[in-house]
């Protein structure tokens, strides 16, 4: 239908009819695990990530429409979430109201007429309309079209993408955390989009500190690159994490590079773009010194060409690419936001000690296999992809057991219950599905405590209102918080703590505490000598305290196991996986408090 508009509508009746206009011509996000069907068009619009300002959780999906303080997001598995604008924090409130009133003013010009009906979906690989012609960038991700899905729009251009590049992976890397290249689905609303026209920051910021996680840059061959620093703040290069074209696989086994990838210019030619940072401006291979319009990099690796256009440059040394944004991004839990999510087909194993990757090769169509060294003795790691999603593992170990095992795909949802369940094997398993976030903080945690006994936490260092005591925290003394229990039933002859958060993207260890004798029912704040302490996800025996640089308040939970024996781990090394993995068949109840805190 078509509607005009007139000067004398009402300002209120208008603002109505301009939402209903959006949502007629708004095509929802309907996102299912993994992304669309390949082989579908896809509009533009991506699934933004909103933050509860009251619980800290995050929900993704599309905005559909707002009215009476009210605002509707299309979530990525489809269902149409309503929620009070109040809810959210001041910075996705902003972006509502500036949506609304850019459709107001739209709507509202004199001879205008509005047009409220579903707009066609552009094809991949074409712009959405004859005014917005092809972007330069494009040539330079053209050499690998046959593995990518390109588009954009006017703001963006965006990227599908498996995450896999066409040369071996992994070879040569000497710290392994035992994953494996497993394709990523970084297609639809799921897709890397790279600013088309990019803004100088105010202030930039460095990577140095910030964006410990997720990519910051996107190479021209559609894999993502993450901060030369690993999450730990560690040179990853330097620590041997890297194989010979600079990347590894993270936690969810997606293959990223650390490095700027130089080898990418036997493609693309000298001189021309490898990678664009996430801020929109593009990087180039390494400098000749020797070239008429050689110029020093700044404090961020790069600087403007005779045209005054900003590029950032590979080098040899840290920081290797970007050492940060010169360009705007906004960044929400230490990583740039929105970014594409990688899905996880099998929880992260602990590193393997004395191992070096030797050999990566695809022995069948959808068949791979991994050949490690440890200590001379060879040991693989052989998986087969069917269609549906399912992984199956055959794991030989340098001594010849075998242990084989199958992955299925998970269910959506932000992150993994914590507790372990009985005859499951949380390390080799994807964990269940939870409730999503804006309706349970903790999702299906808090819903399923009747799998174990119940044990009552409580803790002197939160607050009546559920806040941590600030003494716990990066912004006062950083002293671990007091943890109460009671009720522990018959049986127990040890007990065992966990501080952790759900991430967007992982689930993050704070402390860890084994071994905790029987008759102890508390630990004190500021806790020393009481049981052993395991590694947080720095890998330090201690304490970590909260320290969040993304906005709004943050969830976090203290879970108390009571065990029927003590778990064999390595004295001061057990990580939470670990403890998860080695509790399994020897709890008898836990408890979860959860509590709250926002940096100040």
């Amino acid at each position: 239908m078509t509607i005009e508009s007139k000067p004398m509508i009402h300002e209120k009746f208008l603002a109505v009819l301009a939402t209903a206009a959006f949502v007629l011509c708004t095509s929802p996000a309907l996102a299912h695990p993994g992304g669309h069907d390949h082989d579908e068009p896809h509009h533009p619009q991506a699934s933004r990530t909103w933050t509860l300002a009251t619980e800290g959780a995050h929900l993704h999906g599309a905005f559909v429409a707002a009215k009476d303080g009210k605002v509707q997001i299309r979530r990525d598995d489809g269902a149409l979430a309503t929620l009070a604008m109040d809810r959210l924090v001041p910075s996705d409130q902003k972006w509502i109201t500036e949506r609304l009133e850019e459709i107001k003013r739209l709507n509202t010009q004199q001879g205008s007429q509005l047009v409220a009906q579903k707009q066609p979906h552009p094809p991949a690989g074409k712009g959405t309309t004859k005014e917005q012609p092809a972007p330069m960038m494009l040539k330079y991700f053209k050499p690998f079209e046959k593995t990518l899905q390109l588009r954009w729009d006017e703001k963006y251009f965006y990227v599908g993408s498996n995450g896999l590049p066409a040369h071996p992976m992994m070879v040569g890397i000497r710290s392994w955390q035992q994953q494996v290249p497993i394709p990523q689905k970084y297609f639809g609303d799921n897709a890397w989009r790279i600013p088309l026209h990019p803004t100088p920051a105010r202030e930039p910021m460095s990577a140095k500190n910030n964006f410990l996680r997720g990519a910051i840059a996107l190479a021209v061959n559609g894999v993502p690159i993450f901060n030369p620093l690993n999450n730990r703040g560690d040179d990853a290069y330097l620590f041997g994490e890297l194989d010979q074209y600079g990347g590894h696989c993270g936690r969810a086994d997606d293959y990223h590079y650390h490095l700027a990838p130089v080898h990418l210019e036997k493609t693309t030619g000298k001189d021309q773009p490898i990678a664009y940072a996430l801020d929109g401006y593009p990087i180039f291979g390494y400098q000749d010194e020797q070239a008429p319009d050689f110029a020093p990099l700044d404090w961020l690796n790069g600087h403007k060409d005779k045209a005054g256009n900003y590029h950032y440059h590979a080098t040899k040394t840290y920081p290797y690419l970007n050492g940060g944004f010169y360009g705007e991004v906004t960044e929400r839990d230490g990583q740039v936001d929105p970014q594409p999510r990688a899905e996880p087909l099998r929880p992260d194993l602990p590193p393997l000690r004395d191992a070096k990757i030797i050999r990566f090769e695809q022995t069948e169509p959808s068949s791979y296999r991994l050949t490690y060294e440890v200590r001379g003795k060879a040991g693989t790691v052989s998986y087969t992809l069917a269609a549906d999603g399912t992984a199956r593992f055959v794991f030989v170990d340098p001594s010849g057991k075998t242990v084989n095992e199958t992955y299925s795909p998970r269910q959506p949802g932000p992150g993994k219950d914590d507790r372990p369940r009985p005859g499951d094997r949380p390390e080799r398993r994807p964990p269940p599905r939870r409730e999503p976030a804006a309706q349970s903080p903790r999702g299906a945690a808090a819903n399923r405590e009747s799998d174990l006994p119940r044990l009552p936490v409580t803790s002197a260092s939160v607050t009546p209102q559920g806040r941590l005591s600030i003494d716990c925290t990066c912004d006062g003394a950083g002293q671990s918080p007091a943890i109460a229990w009671k009720d522990a039933p018959a049986g127990t002859k040890s007990f065992a703590v966990s501080i952790w958060h759900t991430a967007p993207d992982q689930e993050k260890s704070y402390w860890v505490v084994v071994n905790i004798p029987a008759d102890v029912s508390q630990l004190v704040q500021n806790s020393k000598g009481v049981g052993q302490i395991g590694l947080n996800d720095k890998r330090r025996a201690e304490y970590d305290p909260m320290c969040s640089k993304g906005p709004g308040v943050k969830i976090y939970h203290v879970t108390v196991f009571a065990l029927s024996a003590e778990p064999k781990l390595a004295a001061g090394k057990a990580t939470r996986a670990q403890l998860l993995e080695a509790i399994q068949d020897i709890t008898l109840a836990a408890g979860t408090l959860d509590f709250q805190y926002e940096r100040k």
